[in-house]
């Protein structure tokens, strides 16, 4: 039986065959790659080695998902005609997918209608959606959670609008208490509600927050940039379940393929459930030349240039691994998921690491160093980080408030002030292969902590 085609193989098939489609036209020169690009390359090769090793599942550090092979071989072969999304004279059929694309994650989050397209990124998806909203409710206030990412506040600011952040309760989620009293204020139009917070997980709310939504009259936009794919998963929490089954009523979200969608960077998307929104965008710049009377995506986009290949990418990825639940894609999701609270279990078991009050919620973990203060837990935190490195394990470290790490604990030596942070280990489990491999993660994250607390006690 002959053996499957390797991906350069496919590659190179898929290539030919792209060639064809241009075939009747006659031969053109093309910049020939001899001997010294052949070096050239191999210094990159070179320089590239001063990575961390991304890909592999002993790299449980950040959230850096490696892309699928069909992405990278479909981005690839898109890179050989370079399309730019912005206009249909620039991308014809990269736009095309990139609108088929964008649909499937509208179903996903369960609406039939809905305005969006793919960015470079989360950042300006969020940019965008908190855009819109200034748009329709301009000078009012934007709310998000202390934990929600730092760009909402920086992108508030450049929309000269103003921010508020709401305090969050021990579990990382955010204050309903709190929140309810700002919004009596009435300043605030919209309110962030973070599904998956990128320290540690955390899911806000979102449910109850839309029950405050028909008292208060604010917008609700959601960033899901991490935490979005995992509406599909069958093993969340009745919390998280009942966050992420609200985001029909949300009025906008974000979600990055680029993270849990196994997609090349920069591949953000932002959604809006109206369509009408579509006519803030709407101009007509004589310098954006296309040929098609259809709406192109140059028109509901801030961004003008934009790389059709993510589009490409993204489209191939969803044919092989629909997200639908049940599927393959989403027990790749529900198996980090797995791998996440098999860790935290270990871990609070464990008489040299303290766990948060609320167990993970998607598949980030993190975790502090049982020592009698912050300041020593700190230390002994990135003491344990540098020695996992140096036997191949790769985690992160996040400054939390010490407060998410309860002193009630019969095994806690940890005594912090009021407001006082903490230098954690974290650990982002969304590879598939994490949950086969969390034995050989833990047996080497045992001993690295073992030898650091071994050389404190000879100090």
């Amino acid at each position: 039986m002959p053996e499957p085609p390797n991906f350069f193989d496919l590659l190179a098939q898929a290539q030919r065959h792209l060639e064809e489609g241009f075939s009747s036209l006659p031969p053109a020169p093309s910049a020939p790659l001899g001997e010294d690009a052949a070096a050239i390359l191999r210094d990159v090769a070179t320089r590239l080695h001063d990575n961390y090793p991304y890909g592999h599942p002993l790299y449980a550090g950040q959230m850096l998902k490696p892309p699928h092979p069909i992405a990278r071989a479909a981005y690839a072969l898109a890179m050989s005609i370079n399309p730019n999304n912005h206009a249909l004279d620039g991308g014809r059929a990269s736009s095309a997918m990139e609108v088929e694309a964008v649909a499937a994650l509208a179903r996903m989050v369960h609406w039939p209608q809905h305005l969006g397209h793919l960015s470079s990124g989360g950042t300006f998806a969020n940019l965008e959606a908190l855009w819109v909203a200034g748009q329709l409710v301009p000078g009012k206030g934007i709310a998000a959670s202390d934990q929600a990412h730092y760009t909402h506040s920086r992108i508030s600011s450049v929309l000269g609008l103003p921010f508020v952040s709401v305090p969050t309760r021990n579990d990382g989620r955010m204050d309903l208490d709190a929140l309810e009293h700002l919004l009596r204020t009435k300043e605030i139009a919209t309110v962030v509600v973070t599904l998956g917070t990128t320290a540690t997980g955390a899911v806000d709310p979102l449910d109850q927050i839309v029950s405050l939504q028909s008292q208060y009259s604010f917008r609700i936009h959601v960033d899901a940039a991490y935490g979005g794919y995992f509406t599909l998963a069958s093993n969340l929490s009745l919390q998280a379940r009942a966050a992420f089954d609200a985001i029909p009523h949300a009025d906008s979200i974000v979600v990055d393929p680029h993270k849990h969608g196994l997609q090349p960077y920069g591949c953000g998307c932002v959604l809006f459930r109206d369509p009408a929104v579509g006519r803030l965008y709407k101009h007509d710049s004589p310098y954006t030349y296309f040929s098609s009377p259809e709406l192109h995506l140059g028109e509901i986009s801030l961004e003008c240039s934009r790389a059709g290949a993510s589009a490409v990418a993204l489209w191939a990825t969803q044919q092989l691994l629909p997200c639908v639940p049940g599927g393959a894609f989403a027990r790749g999701l529900e198996s980090g998921r797995t791998a996440a609270l098999q860790l935290y279990h270990r871990l609070g078991e464990s008489p040299f690491f303290l766990t948060p009050i609320a167990a993970p919620q998607l598949d980030i973990v993190v975790w502090a160093v049982n020592a009698p203060t912050a300041e020593q837990s700190s230390i002994l935190a990135q003491r344990i980080f540098d020695e996992a490195a140096q036997r191949n394990l790769h985690l992160a470290l996040a400054k939390l408030p010490a407060r998410l790490f309860p002193q009630t604990s019969q095994k806690s030596t940890l005594q912090f002030q009021p407001g006082q942070t903490i230098t954690c280990l974290r650990s982002v489990l969304m590879k598939p292969e994490h949950l086969l491999w969390l034995d050989h993660l833990w047996s080497i994250l045992e001993a690295a902590t073992r030898a650091v607390f071994e050389a404190s006690m000879t100090q």
